[in-house]
Order: C-alpha cells, then structure tokens, then sequence
C-alpha cells in the first residue's frame, strides 16, 4: 500500500512513521511548513522536501529576522503553495491513503485537494490539543467539520478526541488510541531507573503560554518552601517566561531549584528515571507523552486533565493525582503536600502503573496494532 503522510517536521511524527519500516508499505512524507531537512531516522520513507521555495536565495534566514516585510513581500512571488504541491505529488505518486496528522495543519489544508480525489483514501491522527482546544475557535471548527465529514480513518492519543471528532460529523472507522509517537523501547530506558527508595526529585515540565501552566505550579512551589528544602527541584523545557518569573520571585532564592531549556531525550530519561514526584501541567493537551515516560520511568505523576484526556489511565488518589484546575495554584500545592506526605499512596500508585500501564506501552506491542490498523485500511482499497 502506498501511504502519503502529511506533517510537519515533529519528533512524534518520525518516531511514528519508524514502525512501519520494513512493513511492505511504500510510505512518502510531504513536510508540510517544508524543513528542507532530510531525517535520518526515517530514511526509509521518500521525503518531500524542499519545495516551498523557488529560490532559497543565500541570507534568506538573515533577511528572515531583520526585516520581515520584505521577506513577506519576496514571498508572494518566491513561495510555492501547499495545495498546489499536495495535488502534484498525488497525482505523481498516485498513493492509496494520505494520511494527515493534525487537523489544523494536515488536514483543514489538504481538504481542497481531498475533495478532487473522492475515491481516495484520507486517514487523520490527533495529538495534543487538536480537537479538544481548537473546536472552541469558531472559523477553526467550521474547518474542523469540513474535513472531518471527508475522513475515512481516524486515530487519536486519547479517546475524547474521537468522542471530539464524532460529534463535529466524523462517521469514518476509528483505528485506536495510540500513544503520539508509538510506544516506547524500555530496553534503552530501563538502565536508567534507580532504586525508589533513594528518590528526591520533583521534577516540572517548563511549558509556559497558551496552553502550558507552568508558572501555576511554581506559585504553588513558594507556598511549600520549608516542606520542599530536602528535595531537587528541576523545571526542563523552561519557556522564556518561566526564566523571567523565577528571577522576579521568592524562588530565585531556593538553593534546590534548577531551571533548564530544552534537554536531549536522553539526558531527560536519565532525570524522569530518578524522579520521586512528576508535574504536569496545562490547560489543553490531548494524552501527554511526558506523562507516560514519566510512568515507564516509575516516577508518581501529577497531571492536569483537559477534557478528561488524563483521566483515561490516572485514577485520582489511586494511580497519580489529576489537576483539575491549571490555574489554580493553591489546589496545585495541596495536591503535591498530599503526595509528599502520603509514602503508602505513591508506593501503590508506581507499582500498579508498572504493573498494569507500562507493560501496554511497549513499542513492539503498541506497532504491531499500529501495522494491523494500516492493514486493515489496505483491505478496504
């Protein structure tokens, strides 16, 4: 079968498209925003890059920064459209499925040119904040309607987003919840796992903005400062903002706390690995895959819940704790003194998600119902 993937440049993506190497499948990968890189890691797949422009003429990235008007303005004549390139590689490659990952970047856009090829396959995986956030935007969901009534095939993060795309007009075949970039190789990761017992990090992932709520767990961190100074208090992918508000707070002069940017994934196992307590936090986000490493790596989690999303596999006070309001710092420092205070809770909690959640996620496991669904699409050609 002839698979025609629609994305952006994305580390889930290509962590995604790895499971079918080696499948029998013919898959090409048009790079939607067109990164003009070619990956490595899926160098199985024939990559549509570096399309978009006529010219990438030499300080296109210079002339980028310094004065975008311009190149706004060389743009009009210098750039090439994304339905015009999808309808020419369609007919090129003649594919038997295009599949699109995300609804306002793969699959609103490409809906024109779908529209021209009713009897070919349109398959759509949602992550994140897809469906959930963007369905309260009214231009994004008349969209959103659009496609969804054209979709043959949907997979998703997390069931709210079928339940999402079921009730804005999807009547195509629902192939499963997946987790965004396909499971995880616990054979790499395992090493990295150290002795419970000796456990004293809470580690906070940094994300800061529209959707990220980073700095609400950090309002709830200064309420707790005597009960936390025995403990490693890491924030990694630190937006800018949280950076600005710790140098403006009582936080700057916590001699426990430690603020990163981006980490390598690897750097970032070997942190979620020694972790005692993981925050997660955000107002919109579908099944966050830091919140199942943080589980493959035996660490208790503190998620918030958009929608229900985190609800599917944490059980509040059984299994990890659920935020249910982002903004609220002060129910965010209640629920991290409950899980500080409470050894017998979190004990309970990381042995069943060992147990009964990380054995679910293996990669091998998680790609041959991902090979399956893919094949059960080829029977319907």
């Amino acid at each position: 079968m002839k698979i025609l993937m629609l994305s952006i440049f994305a580390p889930h993506f290509f962590n995604w498209t790895e499971q079918l190497r080696d499948s029998g499948h013919e898959v090409y990968w048009l790079d939607i925003y067109d990164s003009n890189t070619k990956v490595k890691q899926i160098d199985f797949v024939e990559q549509i890059t570096g399309w978009r422009y006529k010219w990438d003429y030499p300080g296109r990235y210079f002339l980028k920064s310094k004065a975008p008007g311009i190149t706004r303005l060389i743009n009009i004549f210098n750039e090439r459209n994304f339905q015009k390139q999808l309808e020419k590689e369609i007919r090129r490659i003649e594919p038997d499925v295009v599949h699109s990952f995300v609804m306002y970047l793969g699959g609103v856009p490409a809906l024109p040119v779908m529209k021209k090829f009713p009897d070919l396959k349109w398959a759509f995986t949602a992550w994140g904040s897809d469906m959930y956030y963007y369905q309260q935007q009214t231009e994004y969901l008349a969209g959103m309607k659009k496609a969804l009534a054209h979709i043959d095939y949907m997979f998703a993060d997390c069931q709210r987003d079928y339940n999402i795309a079921r009730e804005h007009g999807f009547e195509g075949r629902f192939l499963g919840v997946f987790p965004g970039g396909g499971g995880f190789n616990f054979g790499s990761l395992d090493p990295f796992i150290r002795d419970k017992k000796n456990r004293n990090i809470i580690l906070i992932k940094g994300y800061q903005g529209l959707h990220g709520k980073c700095i609400d767990v950090l309002v709830a961190l200064q309420k707790l400062e005597m009960q936390l100074k025995d403990y490693r208090i890491i924030v990694f992918g630190a937006a800018i903002e949280v950076f600005k508000f710790v140098e403006t707070s009582s936080l700057k002069e916590f001699g426990n706390l430690e603020i990163y940017g981006k980490l390598n994934y690897q750097d970032l196992m070997k942190l979620m690995g020694r972790t005692l307590i993981y925050i997660g936090n955000s107002s919109s986000d579908g099944m966050p895959n830091t919140l199942l490493e943080a589980i493959i790596m035996e660490a208790f989690p503190i998620q918030s819940n958009p929608g229900g999303a985190t609800a599917e596999i944490i059980q509040h006070k059984e299994n990890g704790l659920l935020i249910e309001e982002p903004e609220d710092s002060q129910e965010i420092s209640s629920l991290l003194l409950e899980a500080l205070n409470n050894y017998e809770l979190r004990k309970k909690a990381v042995c069943w998600n060992s147990e009964n959640i990380k054995p679910e996620l293996v990669r091998e496991k998680i790609k041959a119902r991902v090979l399956k669904a893919y094949d059960s699409i080829e029977k319907d050609l």
